[in-house]
């Protein structure tokens, strides 16, 4: 049968590779890079950098299953999919499956109220916590638009949102090594490799949004190929980033300073070699991460509710095919975001939503070692990344217990709703594999 040229154009998806690869860049150059970098500094020293490394290769590591079930299972799920298909139709997955999904609102959350304060800042010469939550809920609002007007649009506005925002950080990075004071990068004290390491759990924060490559697999042209590549691309694309500008950043601000302006060490490292201007420039990058990082996820969150809903983890009321495209999930995800915005303060709470992660990672991790011979997996890179995932868990865990011990009781409290609300759900409602229609490809 001949095709004519219509029929591929029709048949072309809407996301190609260098958008999902945005994506993936957007959901993981957040507002991490620039609000975690100083923290970790404070307990790595001068080798942040090389945590910034360990932490790309533990998330490698759960990018390789990530590759291997989403070339076998594409669904706009992505990780959803991937529990059920593991774990099957239970309490296990679907406990997963809620903990991701409030994961996500958590994360929004978290980035609107990041864009709000910095936008701010950047408005006026004073903090204003009202302004600030009217431009965090203004940017949900933009965002959710920009998705409602479908797939091809958030591809294109990511492609050019990360665009800007990698080429204000390659900048600052490059201008940033002509300003370097060797004796900054110089290592005189011997670090324990202890704090290397746990500075490397604390930055994976940086890298956990890759997964988000995962749900555009229903959008995204030629999945089998274009999903592995780019995962693995995004994350090295970042992990590049995030070293070169953690160099630029040491050599050009004492530790001391560092501790200093550690809510904005970017900036400040800006402004030592390029005064305001530079400074400004950073807080505008700032702008163009968090946004990003708002519209990937909300893409991400929105797919991640539609399915839940689809596939019964949500009662019937969210699948009302009220409109198409998954784009109820959409407007429930966002109204929720926007309520979290308005009712709490987030502050307490920036680490909830990377633990929140590293669990689902785990999981899912768990859930692939179960269909490693499927997916012509090898075995030992699943159990690694299962390592990699449990031991940064383990590390912020230990980190939450001193220094934001709410931050751990909220992380228990949603860890236990999540599966206590799954299982109400399995007990009074009725729900069967052959209504899932989980079939194996």
């Amino acid at each position: 049968m001949r095709f004519s040229t219509n029929d591929k154009f029709q048949n072309k998806k809407p996301i190609g590779l260098w958008s999902a690869i945005a994506i993936g860049i957007g959901g993981m150059i957040g507002a991490g890079i620039f609000s975690i970098l100083g923290i970790a500094t404070e307990i790595t020293g001068n080798l942040i950098y090389v945590s910034f490394i360990i932490g790309g290769i533990i998330a490698l590591l759960s990018a390789y299953s990530y590759a291997k079930l989403g070339s076998k299972y594409p669904s706009a799920g992505g990780p959803v999919e991937f529990l059920i298909r593991g774990f099957g139709d239970g309490i296990l997955s679907g406990g997963f499956n809620f903990l991701l999904y409030f994961g996500y609102i958590i994360a929004l959350s978290v980035y609107a109220k990041a864009f709000g304060n910095y936008a701010a800042t950047f408005l006026s010469s004073y903090s204003s916590p009202a302004i600030a939550t009217i431009l965090a809920i203004f940017i949900i609002l933009i965002f959710t638009f920009i998705n409602l007007l479908g797939t091809q649009a958030v591809g294109k506005s990511e492609t050019l949102i990360v665009a800007i925002k990698v080429g204000i950080l390659v900048t600052f990075a490059i201008v940033g090594f002509f300003f370097i004071n060797i004796s900054l990068v110089s290592v005189s004290n011997v670090i324990p490799i202890d704090n290397v390491v746990t500075g490397a759990a604390l930055l994976f924060l940086g890298y956990e949004g890759f997964g988000l490559i995962t749900n555009t697999a229903e959008d995204i042209d030629q999945p089998q190929k274009n999903i592995p590549r780019a995962l693995y691309l995004a994350i090295l694309i970042v992990m590049l980033i995030y070293v070169a500008v953690s160099v630029a950043v040491v050599g050009n601000l004492s530790l001391p300073e560092i501790k200093q302006t550690a809510d904005y060490a970017l900036a400040a490292a800006a402004q030592s070699f390029a005064g305001a201007i530079g400074f400004t420039i950073i807080v505008i990058a700032a702008l163009f991460s968090t946004s990003s990082a708002i519209n990937a996820t909300l893409y991400g969150g929105a797919n991640v509710s539609y399915l839940m809903a689809k596939k019964g983890e949500l009662p019937t009321f969210f699948n009302r095919k009220s409109w198409h495209d998954g784009r109820e999930g959409l407007l429930i995800t966002s109204t929720v975001v926007i309520l979290l915005i308005v009712l709490l303060n987030l502050s307490n709470v920036v680490m909830l939503g990377s633990s929140i992660f590293l669990l689902v990672y785990a999981g899912v991790n768990l859930a692939h070692l179960k269909l490693y011979k499927k997916t012509d997996a090898n075995k030992y890179i699943i159990g690694l990344a299962i390592i990699g995932c449990f031991f940064s868990l383990t590390v912020l865990v230990y980190y939450e217990i001193f220094s934001s011990p709410l931050t751990l009781y909220l992380l228990s409290a949603v860890v236990v709703i999540s599966f206590v609300i799954e299982w109400i759900y399995l007990k009074y409602k009725t729900r069967s594999l052959k209504n899932r229609e989980i079939r194996d490809n």
